[in-house]
């Protein structure tokens, strides 16, 4: 299974969308950048997907765990697909 998307969190809540395609483009193409934004408030909760478009562009990134940004530490790893969330409306007869 290819493992091309990655979960890129405890960046600072000013971080951009073009800031953040910027600090990961030199490690390859990106297909999707997905920056996960709090629908209360319209900012960024600090967390976002990124899917690159060849799983050895996403192994190339993971590199940037660790790094400071803004006087946070990344957390980059590859992306792990949630289990179905079920139970939501009524039960189907």
């Amino acid at each position: 299974m290819q493992q091309n998307k990655l979960y890129v969190g405890n960046f600072p809540y000013s971080i951009d969308e073009a800031q953040l395609r910027g600090l990961f483009e030199p490690y390859g193409e990106i297909e999707d950048l997905a920056l996960i934004m709090d629908r209360d408030t319209g900012r960024p909760k600090g967390f976002a997907f990124i899917t690159f478009a060849t799983q050895q562009a996403a192994e190339k990134a993971l590199e940037q765990n660790g790094k400071d940004l803004g006087g946070r530490p990344l957390r980059v790893n590859i992306a792990m697909e949630r289990p179905g969330r079920g139970g939501r409306g009524r039960p189907r007869r």
